[in-house]
């Protein structure tokens, strides 16, 4: 006879945190993610002697490499690179790389995990899978980061395949990493394939994919408003970040009738009063992106601004929040602030950016609040869309694109609100995003039988 696992959340947990001691992002994502589904496979029996969320919730393979790479100097430097493969029970791996001091292992885990659920929502057959390095682009040479590049990908490739696991860009890869990564690959392997998005349009790459992430999380806070009857149109917006995904949130926001008054980076934050519209957004495009300059620097072009330093900008009065920076960015004290000064929806453009205590004071507080692995997986979608388009060897038109990209949130939405409805017209946006990706994964990890 089979032995079930009718093991309680706390039990559940604590085996979670003994097998991945010195991983609390990882473990922070499990838990997450568990606090609901535990109670969806109450009566689920399958689920249970399956072992199907401890499977989950152990990647299938950690990949871990040396990346050995020469600076300008002639000095020879040593990183560590990773490949986390979580589950690929509905299509290949699939899942940014990020270059950054503050990638480990943990962190990569936690990703990987949380795409697996985000890349089930978009409806496409990909799996769940996230990479990186501690390599730290800034203050580099374009031709260091090339060295670096090239050698992260004369490890990586072994791993990867167009069939296998596609990565994609993240914090500190952009076009320029990804050109040089598949250069690298094309040179080893003799293969034109689409074994990573975020290319240029020039080879294999997609229309929109820069701008689908900031866009879908704004088209997602968009179908959270409708259903309490209320669009964009007057809202003021407080969104973290200056990077791809918060300028173009800001973008579209501006787009749809509101008024965007932050912005950020690792130093703080500013606030413009007047609304930073279309100018100032491409003003910061261009500072951030190709001068690699800070955000501080807003002042000094539009003196009306100011610049809170060390500070993120969750006590600014808003309507609606948007986290686009990292994870744990929004603190539990920070979902109060908000609170407490009218924020009513809040979409994440970042991965896991509020932490527990903030997702509890969200939830507790009934207000529109939207995870992650919903609001931002309109940069994933765009990215299987690129997949599909290499295989084709076509490649679609803006407007095709950018009616997909509405289409696939709208279907996000719809997800979630089948599993996430409480009655009383709230919906629990996490709990119905949990539910609707792990549903989706668990239900093909069954018709495999135990692999």
């Amino acid at each position: 006879m089979a032995v079930s696992d009718h093991v309680d959340l706390p039990t559940f947990m604590e085996g979670v945190k003994k097998r991945n001691p010195y991983q609390p992002e990882f473990v922070q994502a499990v838990q997450e993610v568990a606090e609901d589904i535990f109670e969806f496979m109450q009566d689920k029996e399958e689920y249970h002697s399956q072992q199907i969320l401890r499977r989950i919730a152990e990647p299938d393979r950690v990949v871990s490499f040396r990346v050995c790479w020469e600076d300008d100097n002639g000095n020879i430097r040593v990183q560590r690179g990773w490949r986390v493969q979580n589950n690929n029970a509905i299509g290949p791996y699939k899942g940014g790389i990020r270059f950054h001091p503050s990638v480990t292992e943990s962190v990569l885990k936690f990703l990987a995990f949380e795409q697996t659920f985000k890349n089930a929502l978009t409806g496409l057959p990909m799996g769940g899978g996230k990479g990186g390095s501690n390599f730290n682009p800034k203050g580099k040479s374009v031709r260091e980061i090339m060295r670096f590049c090239q050698s992260f990908m004369t490890e990586l490739y072994r791993h990867i395949g167009a069939d296998i696991d596609v990565p994609a860009g993240d914090i500190g890869v952009g076009g320029r990493e990804i050109g040089y990564m598949f250069g690298q690959y094309k040179r080893i392997t003799n293969n034109f394939t689409g074994v990573l998005t975020g290319k240029g349009l020039e080879w294999g790459g997609s229309l929109i994919r820069t701008e689908a992430t900031g866009y879908g999380a704004v088209y997602f806070l968009a179908n959270m408003l409708a259903t309490k009857g209320e669009d964009l149109t007057g809202k003021t917006a407080v969104i973290s970040g200056s990077g791809n995904v918060a300028t173009h949130a800001a973008e579209k926001i501006v787009q749809l009738g509101g008024k965007v008054l932050t912005l950020s980076d690792s130093g703080g934050y500013i606030h413009d009063p007047d609304g930073i519209d279309q100018e100032k957004i491409d003003w910061v495009k261009t500072h951030k992106t190709h001068r690699r300059g800070r955000i501080e620097d807003y002042v000094a072009a539009f003196p009306k601004a100011t610049f809170v330093a060390g500070k993120t900008p969750w006590g600014v009065p808003c309507d609606v929040a948007l986290p686009c920076a990292t994870q744990n960015e929004l603190l539990g004290d920070d979902a109060r602030a908000l609170i407490a000064n009218g924020c009513k929806a809040v979409a994440e453009g970042a991965n896991m950016p509020t932490d527990l205590d903030g997702v509890h004071v969200f939830k507790a507080a009934k207000i529109l609040y939207a995870p992650g692995k919903a609001s931002n997986a309109g940069g994933v979608a765009v990215s299987g869309l690129e997949m599909s388009q290499n295989s084709e060897r076509r490649s679609w038109k803006e407007e095709e694109l950018q009616q997909m990209l509405k289409d696939i949130m709208a279907g996000i939405h719809k997800s979630c609100l089948a599993y996430g409805d409480q009655g009383g017209g709230y919906i629990d946006y996490v709990k119905g995003a949990n539910i609707a990706g792990f549903k989706k994964v668990a239900d093909a990890m069954l018709a495999f039988g135990v692999v």
